[in-house]
């Protein structure tokens, strides 16, 4: 008999996609570890405590390649290459290398202006008052023409790259995700040609170059670390960006605060994080052999789901963890992960969310919903946690 899903832990009527937390909660009363099916995945052990997770997160026996999973048998035609988040160590080390000073903290400070300058433009795009889907109008063209920008990804076919990635993300059924992959994989495949004919000053020639040293890419890992960096690179940023403002918008009072200070935007910015991220669940771990976690003995070849989400608002790390709250000492979330698999690209991703919501608010003073919001609609899986669709009114546009 399968374990229970998420839905039928739900309380009646509630929906766990739109509002996972009461679930973790309840859960959490009966210890940190708990059996769950996932339709798409089967059963698998939830961690959901912070100490738990953090300690699972950079615990050798849990394995992130897939093939320690008892029920591997394919990747059922929808792997793109190999990237880091299917590797260990040491491979996994190797492969990080290779782009890691791309995304130091200083290398990405001084992408700061090109990043307010993709800010500005997309706002000014606007109308000087009216509505506007937030998320298509701005969470996530900006994020998106960012990484692309980085790997050289030409400016006309990055429209293409969101419609692939969201339905590698969260697939509409199992034969539109392996054309999503086929037609990246050959888009992919063509524009590293293309890099290696015509070299640029991007990432991806970069990586192209290095492909041709001994302890270079393959083309199985070059093609893995292109759509790694591109998916990883925009959608969880889009969800940072949108499920942020929403955040602000949905708390009159640190909207407010965050207006008449903005100063606080980096402390705003990890409570987005924390509060309510862009990732619920890292990565699955596969036990590669048996584990015991807070007492429970996790089986060789068992699936383990890291929530993210539930460990950011665990209670024995943040008081009041359900409350949204911009000057909370917000550091210590895992939103970004723990350990080796660490969001390589979180220094990105701050500037991103920072500069995003600070130049929305500060060109758009009046900005609000315009929708009710639990008419508002996340998109479904359980890995990443992000809205469809965000509307939002103003009635006054500032210049730049």
């Amino acid at each position: 008999m399968p374990s229970p899903t998420f839905e039928q832990l739900s309380l009646t009527g509630s929906d766990f996609t739109a509002n996972p937390f009461p679930v973790y909660a309840a859960l959490r009363e009966n210890g940190p570890v708990h059996r769950v099916h996932i339709p798409a995945s089967g059963d698998v052990w939830l961690v959901i405590g912070r100490d738990e997770v953090r300690a699972a997160l950079t615990d050798p026996r849990l394995r992130n390649d897939i093939r320690h999973s008892a029920t591997w048998q394919s990747d059922g035609g929808n792997a793109i290459g190999l990237n880091m988040l299917q590797t260990d160590a040491p491979h996994h080390t190797r492969l990080r290398s290779l782009v890691a000073r791309e995304f130091t903290a200083g290398r990405i400070e001084a992408m700061r202006p090109r990043v307010q300058q993709i800010a500005d433009g997309l706002l000014d795009a606007l109308p000087p008052s009216g509505t506007a889907d937030l998320v298509a109008d701005y969470a996530l063209p900006l994020p998106l023409t960012v990484i692309c920008e980085l790997l050289g990804v030409p400016v006309e076919d990055q429209h293409r790259f969101h419609i692939w990635s969201t339905e590698l993300v969260a697939p509409s059924s199992p034969a539109a995700a392996g054309a999503a992959a086929g037609e990246m994989s050959a888009y992919f495949a063509a524009l590293i040609a293309a890099k290696g004919d015509a070299p640029g000053p991007d990432l991806m020639s970069a990586l192209v170059r290095a492909s041709s040293k001994a302890d270079g890419l393959s083309a199985e890992e070059l093609l893995g670390m292109a759509f790694l960096l591109l998916v990883a690179g925009h959608e969880t940023t889009v969800n940072l960006i949108s499920g942020g403002v929403l955040n602000l918008l949905r708390h009159p009072d640190q909207l407010a605060a965050l207006r008449a200070d903005p100063g606080l935007i980096d402390g705003a910015v990890e409570e987005m994080l924390r509060h309510d991220g862009p990732v619920s669940a890292a990565a699955f771990r596969y036990a590669a052999e048996p584990v015991e976690i807070a007492g429970v003995r996790i089986p060789a070849g068992d699936s383990v789901m890291l929530s993210l989400a539930a460990a950011s608002r665990d209670p024995e790390h943040f008081a009041d963890p359900d409350r949204f709250d911009i000057r909370r000492a917000a550091r210590g979330h895992l939103a970004f992960g723990h350990g080796i698999h660490h969001c390589l690209g979180a220094p990105l991703a701050r500037v991103e969310g920072q500069i995003a919501v600070e130049t929305l608010l500060r060109r758009l003073p009046d900005l609000a919903l315009a929708a009710e919001p639990d008419s508002l609609v996340r998109r479904p899986g359980v890995m990443l946690r992000g809205l469809v669709s965000l509307p939002v009114r103003w009635s006054e546009r500032l210049p730049a």
